[in-house]
């Protein structure tokens, strides 16, 4: 009886520092940051309805001068590394943009890219201008019918060939990041106009944990103010198969992990149990 008690009063101070200290300490380091905004409420709704026809229309005039639609059979006008040698990046494939972007945040990139992407530190605030001109001139009716014919475009190819996880991950993070373990190499080099070298993620979901990646893909700048990453206006969706990417590719033995855990602690309960009896039954033969 006198070692249980023993026993008991050394968990209760454990338990006790513990839970009077990490939460301090988690308060220091992971600040408290709103949820994940996937409507990005922050930004105006656009009402207008659009029209497919009209939005391929918009599209041919104004965006394949940059972007290509492989899907479509539209090429990029400019291989990679002429487009980076032009605009400071590779302008993406718009093939997924209707299906792994959200609507409305979309339609605000179409207007004011670095007010959608809160970049404007990065851009105007400090004398520069944005690789991709806004389209804030354009009505609200030709942005909404650019909208839907790419997701008109994005909805047929993913009927047609599905969507893996590593394709969005392909196309919302691997024009500016490495990712090493999957060989994936960065079509852009960004650090010269963003001013920083993005990181590799081969590590990040084990670096920074799923929590942290959820809000800060989400909106970068509510974890570190004034970070040169763009908000990349995933949908929750898109931004969950993101995060499933870089976890099966950075934690690839997580299931075998998690697996053999409750293995581990039976196994440790079992040997608790026998050596409490183990000894009882020595110190009765000694009494």
């Amino acid at each position: 009886m006198k070692e249980l008690k023993i026993f008991g009063v050394i968990v209760f101070f454990t338990l006790f520092t513990y839970w009077g200290v990490e939460p301090y300490a988690h308060s220091i380091f992971h600040p408290h940051v709103e949820p994940a905004d996937f409507e990005f409420t922050d930004l105006p709704k656009v009402e207008a309805t659009g029209d497919v026809a009209n939005g391929k229309a918009q599209v041919e005039m104004n965006c394949v001068a940059c972007h290509g639609i492989e899907s479509e059979g539209i090429n990029a006008p400019l291989d990679n590394q002429t487009a980076n040698m032009s605009y400071g990046v590779v302008p993406p494939d718009l093939s997924l943009a209707g299906k792994i972007y959200n609507a409305n945040f979309l339609a605000n990139f179409i207007k004011n890219p670095e007010v959608a992407t809160k970049t404007a530190h990065k851009f105007s605030e400090a004398g520069k201008v944005h690789p991709m001109p806004g389209y804030a001139w354009m009505s609200d009716s030709d942005i909404a019918s650019i909208v839907a014919y790419l997701q008109d475009v994005a909805n047929r190819k993913v009927e047609k060939d599905g969507l893996t996880d590593k394709e969005v991950f392909e196309n919302a993070c691997g024009r500016c990041h490495n990712m090493k373990y999957a060989k994936i190499e960065a079509t852009s080099d960004v650090s010269n106009y963003m001013g920083s070298t993005p990181p590799d993620l081969s590590v990040m979901i084990i670096s920074r944990g799923h929590h942290y990646l959820e809000t800060f893909i989400n909106d970068p700048q509510k974890h570190l103010h004034g970070t040169a990453m763009p908000r990349v206006g995933l949908t929750e969706e898109a931004q969950a198969q993101v995060i499933a990417y870089m976890e099966a590719t950075g934690d690839s033995k997580k299931e075998e992990r998690e697996a053999l855990a409750p293995l581990v602690l039976g196994f440790l309960a079992i040997m608790a149990v026998l050596s409490y009896f183990w000894k009882k039954e020595v110190w009765d033969e000694v009494k």
